[in-house]
């Protein structure tokens, strides 16, 4: 019994030894796989979530902050345009929270009214086409890019040919944010014209309808103007108005000067009409056409010189029409900015400028109002009908908001695949469409591979091979190589390949590391350890050397020239500075170099995933090539 005894406990302390081994295992794989997956989830990330350090992004299986990055997206990373839009006072995306609940009488009308309304272009902005923040491609911008290819072609020099721009690469492509598409309310943002503008405004207009967010003269009011004016407190509003406001949110922008109650505000919705309101957004009374022609006449004289700055044919002042839709460029918006601002004639001193009476707002929130109210004919009916509570006209706000809301519901799966796979394709697109790195590189590692498996092989070979009586100081020369860094060596091999007029070449690339000492001393151990039996009966049968050599020894060495291979492969396809000092011409570059120009011109989140994207061709060789590796490293040892 004791020696049973004796033998269990034997037995208990070699399973617990065992089972303390596959615990610390455990803990060394997770310190590995743990910094690799906050890696992945950083390639996910962007403004709204940068500052969480998890390895499963909190999107993938939180809706509401998957609809914090939704609506940083949608909003093309502005939390003002978000603000102004939705009317809201959110001090980052991270404060963003989904509306409460949404009429769906309303959200019906809204979508009528866009679809039936034929709403100028320039009122509306399109989500998912700009992040000036984490500098990806969001999916708007690939999908105009792809449209572009679809037309004219993947030449980047025909796209710039027939749309008269001068992109380099299409990297470079982008969505102008003074394009005539954008819905722009700030009259110093001027409109761009172009056959360019022309084609973002084609295809602006085929995306979803839940991508558009449309201009809310209102927000901008209050959001751009009341409050740098007056700062955010409406307690302070309150003061200077004599009003009893509970929060800017109660303040509606009016659609005349004349329902203004206060001094205060018809003079804060004066100025704001006159000097900040883009005049697209502006409409002026008939009435006031007569003053408009004398003010043309007294700035410009004669019908001529008008004509001559309008590319007209006017007959006479009289022929000159109102405008109504102010023209994008030109000596007439100039004209129609300064009327409505006010010129005073320089010789006669007299003040010429639309009366502020006969000033209106034309805008998104008004036109859908004026949309109710013709299908219902009175605010009580629409009320009836939608099942809203609205006391006037001013109250009824377009549902965008809940008409998002109701979108991202409904492609919420969609939303996590792009959010996890963007900053990959925005990598993927860039290695296709940037030079010849994928080739480059490609070439480069298939040439070191070969050479590697060439000379170092039969160097060593020599050495093993033929007993000579410097094998050892050679060797020792080979471990000396081993002790200087490559960029000590970097600047004597690019003097060199200068001087040998090799530099943007391949060779000069392949020839600094053609021989490498660790492989020559590595495969020399490897030689030695092969029975000397098999050399001799080889001989015996009338085998020659290169017979030896290569059906022999070669066939022999598998294993460890599966690990030089691979050295070789990862030396090159890694080799980032050597080979951007030897290869300054763009047409040369190796992948690494391209991914390293990625990484200056996109944020951080794509760096990690061009990073992840680098790392898996040698990945699949070693997991492809594990055993004759693990042959290679175990083997020698084993003999």
């Amino acid at each position: 019994m004791p020696i049973i005894s004796a033998i269990g406990r034997k037995h208990w302390k070699v399973r617990t030894l065992f089972a303390g081994m596959y615990v610390f295992l455990i803990i060394g794989a997770a310190s590995m796989v743990y910094p690799f997956m906050l890696m992945i989830a950083g390639s996910t990330k962007s403004a709204v979530d940068i500052k969480y350090f998890e390895a499963i992004p909190r999107f993938l299986y939180d809706d509401t902050f998957l609809y914090r990055k939704h609506v940083e997206g949608l909003f093309n990373e502005a939390l003002t345009l978000e603000n102004m839009v939705y009317d809201l006072d959110d001090k980052t995306f991270e404060t963003v929270s989904p509306p409460v609940e949404a009429n769906q009488g309303l959200l019906d009308e809204w979508r009528a009214f866009i679809l039936s309304a034929n709403l100028p272009d320039y009122f509306y902005q399109c989500g998912y086409m700009n992040t000036p923040w984490s500098l990806t491609i969001p999916s708007g911008m690939r999908a105009f890019k792809q449209a572009l290819m679809a037309r004219y072609g993947q030449d980047v020099t025909q796209v710039n040919r027939e749309l008269g721009t001068d992109f380099l690469t299409w990297n470079d492509f982008k969505i102008f944010a003074h394009s005539g598409s954008e819905a722009i309310l700030d009259r110093q943002t001027k409109a761009m014209v172009s056959k360019y503008a022309t084609a973002e405004l084609e295809f602006k207009a085929q995306l979803p309808l839940a991508c558009r967010y449309y201009a809310s003269a209102c927000g901008f009011y209050k959001h751009r103007y009341l409050k740098h004016l007056y700062g955010p407190k409406i307690e302070d509003y309150n003061q200077a108005h004599g009003t009893h406001y509970g929060s800017y949110g109660e303040i509606r922008l009016a659609r005349t000067w004349a329902e203004n109650k206060t001094p205060r505000e018809k003079q804060d919705w004066t100025d704001f009409v006159r000097m900040l309101l883009a005049l697209p957004s502006i409409r002026v009374d008939a009435a006031v056409l007569p003053e408009y022609r004398q003010y043309l006449q007294a700035k410009h004289n004669t019908i001529a010189v008008l004509n001559k700055y309008y590319g007209t044919a006017y007959r006479s002042f009289n022929d000159i029409p109102l405008i109504t839709e102010p023209p994008l460029i030109g000596m007439a918006l100039s004209d129609w900015d300064t009327f409505i601002v006010g010129w005073t004639n320089p010789d006669t001193k007299r003040l010429y400028q639309a009366p502020i009476t006969a000033l209106r707002i034309y805008s998104t929130d008004w036109l859908f109002r004026d949309y109710l109210m013709q299908k219902y004919g009175s605010l009580e009916e629409l009320n009836r009908r939608l099942g809203t509570s609205c006391k006037t006209v001013a109250e009824i706000r377009p549902p965008q908001r809940e008409f998002h809301y109701a979108w991202f519901l409904e492609n919420r799966r969609a939303l996590r695949m792009e959010f996890v796979t963007r900053n990959f394709k925005c990598v993927a697109e860039y290695i296709l469409f940037h030079g010849r790195g994928l080739m480059n590189t490609v070439i480069y590692c298939g040439l070191a591979v070969l050479t590697a498996l060439l000379v170092n092989p039969l160097a060593a070979y020599a050495l093993s091979r033929y007993k000579m009586s410097s094998t050892y100081k050679i060797l020792l020369f080979l471990m000396a190589t081993m002790a200087f860094p490559p960029m000590v060596t970097a600047i004597p091999n690019f003097l060199m390949l200068r001087q040998l007029n090799m530099l943007n070449t391949f060779a000069a690339l392949i020839l600094p590391g053609m021989a490498s000492g660790y492989a020559i001393f590595l495969l020399k151990g490897f030689f030695d350890s092969l029975p000397r039996e098999l050399y001799e009966s080889a001989e015996l049968d009338g085998a020659s050397e290169w017979t030896i050599f290569w059906q022999l020894t070669m066939a022999l060495s598998k294993p460890i020239l599966a690990v030089i291979a691979l050295g070789a492969f990862t030396g090159a396809y890694s080799n980032f500075m050597f080979a951007f000092v030897v290869c300054q011409d763009e047409k040369m570059w190796t992948l690494m170099v391209w991914l390293y120009q990625l990484q200056q011109i996109r944020g951080q989140s794509v760096m990690y995933a061009s990073l992840i994207i680098a790392a898996i061709p040698t990945f699949i060789i070693f997991l492809f090539c594990q055993n004759l590796i693990m042959r290679g490293i175990v083997v020698p040892s084993e003999k």
